[in-house]
């Protein structure tokens, strides 16, 4: 499957409106916050991201953003974003969705920083509400592999960095042990073995149309958008390790089995060559200023 554009059986609208309400409904990451007092819930959340992606801190460096201009696009529970904000950068964030922006005000406040250090609000990343060459940094954990058409989206964040600015994110991989236990799941056990992984990912996999990529595919979208200095490295995610706490679909005896006598030490001994997630650092050209 190639991800020349969605699948044509969504229109654009339509998927994008199925992508917007799935993560309306469950922010990401808000699954590991369990606590009544809303300071303990965002700790809870916090905690938990960094326990399981504890490689997100030195990925993200997030003191070397401090007196940059950043924008994070889709902000999530607010996690990452209150760590730039916290040291000291210049920091705008967007999300798909409300939910995830109020969530993210919420904590910001309770945090006790003030909203002139700060800016949120609700956008879409294919288009982004920024002039060209606006930021130092573009950051994006997660995101950009779930709206319909990813390179638009990379294209517009080339748009709004400054020349020699540094985009830094991560988007899904293949091969990795999600896709893998993903076509087990819905395609082989059900019996359609001849469908594809990557077709899995995309109608199984958290919002509807995500999409995942190789490593070349991923170097190859980077360079046509005109990224230059690429680096990308895949890195085992929490999902690779069922670590992850399991959604309602995966809620029934069964897969309480699968969680419990999953082969997590086999997994990690392979090493992050199948890691569900692909780490992606790259710079804008410094004589690439968008006119």
């Amino acid at each position: 499957m190639r991800y020349k554009d969605i699948n044509p059986k969504f229109g654009t609208t339509n998927l994008k409106d199925k992508v917007r309400l799935h993560w309306e409904q469950e922010t990401c990451g808000t699954r590991y916050g369990f606590s009544n007092s809303r300071e303990k819930y965002f700790k809870e959340i916090e905690d938990t991201r960094y326990r399981l992606e504890p490689y997100i801190l030195s990925f993200a460096n997030f003191r070397e953003a401090k007196g940059k201009k950043l924008l994070e696009i889709g902000v999530g529970g607010g996690v990452d974003f209150c760590q730039w904000v916290k040291n000291g950068a210049i920091a705008s964030g967007i999300d798909l969705t409300s939910s995830a922006i109020e969530l993210t005000k919420e904590r910001l406040e309770i945090a006790n920083v003030k909203n002139c250090n700060y800016a949120l609000r609700v956008a879409d990343t294919e288009n982004l509400p920024f002039v060209n060459n606006e930021f130092d940094i573009v950051y994006s954990w997660g995101v950009l592999h779930h709206t319909p058409n990813t390179e638009r989206a990379f294209q517009e964040v080339y748009r709004v960095l400054k020349p020699g600015g540094l985009f830094k994110g991560m988007i899904y991989h293949v091969p990795s042990w999600v896709g893998l236990m993903t076509w087990i799941l819905h395609c082989f056990l059900k019996g359609k073995p001849f469908r594809t992984v990557k077709d899995a990912i995309y109608h199984n996999l958290e919002s509807p149309g995500t999409k995942a990529y190789t490593v070349q595919e991923a170097k190859d979208l980077l360079t046509k958008v005109g990224f230059e200095h690429i680096k990308l490295s895949a890195k085992l995610g929490p999902g690779d390790l069922l670590l992850i706490q399991p959604s309602r679909k995966y809620q029934n005896p069964i897969f309480k089995i699968i969680w419990k006598f999953y082969p997590r030490y086999l997994v990690k001994i392979l090493g992050d060559k199948y890691g569900t997630s692909l780490l992606i650092e790259v710079i804008k050209p410094e004589d690439k200023k968008v006119i």
